[in-house]
């Protein structure tokens, strides 16, 4: 095999494997990926290469696809944050998703690493928040404000440690920031969330929070289908998975 086909090998085979890892599921219509904490869904202006661009490069080699390869984002996840995360593979599951997102047809589990013990181990929280575009931060307040939009989570405790929390949340809405401007609000800010007020930085950038668990009708096959994320390897997130 010459240098160049060796390459290529490879680099194909890298591919496969970074992302093949990592698919939590797959059909004709959609193709879902445990995300990293490193991981951006969409291009923004840092220019890194998206993982929406990662599944196209992951899908053409998989199934030697010589064309153009369709990778629809159905929604997103910030940057820190690691879990599940759906994309359409085509038109017609793009659009069938979107409808769903719409009329609130995906359910989203996520799980909270959290310093500070909420005050009631379950509960509803609902705030007005208002989202400052310049700061990339959205801000909570109990009553309406100009701008805002209501925010409504469901959570509870489902295990701790000596030093950290667990927290199990429904997202009922989806708010730009929402679990960590919310949770912030109530006086538990996300472990490793500075910008909402924890008071250390997690090593690696990400912050603890992982989306769990999705579940939906699939619009297509018509069939209930729920997709589970383990967390990223850590001590912490391992010892709440080995406990919960």
């Amino acid at each position: 095999m010459s240098a160049y086909l060796k390459g290529k090998t490879n680099k194909i085979l890298t591919i496969l494997s970074a992302i093949g890892s990592r698919v939590l599921y797959e059909d004709n219509h959609l193709i879902a990926i445990n995300k990293l904490p490193s991981e951006i869904v969409q291009g923004d202006k840092t220019g890194d290469k998206p993982l929406s661009e990662e599944i196209k490069s992951f899908l053409k080699e998989k199934y030697s696809k010589p064309g153009n390869v369709f990778t629809g984002v159905i929604h997103r996840i910030d940057r820190p944050v690691s879990g599940v995360i759906i994309f359409a593979k085509t038109s017609k599951g793009l659009t069938r998703m979107n409808e769903l997102l719409k009329n609130h047809g995906l359910k989203k589990t996520y799980w909270a690493i959290v310093q500070n013990r909420p005050e009631f181990e379950s509960g509803e929280i609902i705030h007005h928040l208002v989202r400052d575009q310049r700061k990339n931060k959205s801000f909570a307040s109990k009553n309406p404000k100009a701008g805002s939009k209501e925010a409504i989570l469901n959570y509870k405790l489902i295990g701790e440690s000596n030093n950290y929390f667990l927290l199990e949340v429904d997202l009922k809405t989806g708010r730009h920031h929402q679990i960590r401007c919310q949770l912030s609000a109530i006086g538990s800010p996300i472990k490793g969330d500075l910008k909402y007020g924890s008071p250390r930085s997690n090593k690696d950038a990400s912050i603890s929070l992982h989306a769990r668990q999705l579940e939906f009708m699939h619009p297509i096959k018509k069939e209930v289908v729920s997709i589970i994320a383990n967390p990223p390897q850590d001590s912490l997130w391992n010892f709440f998975s080995n406990t919960v």
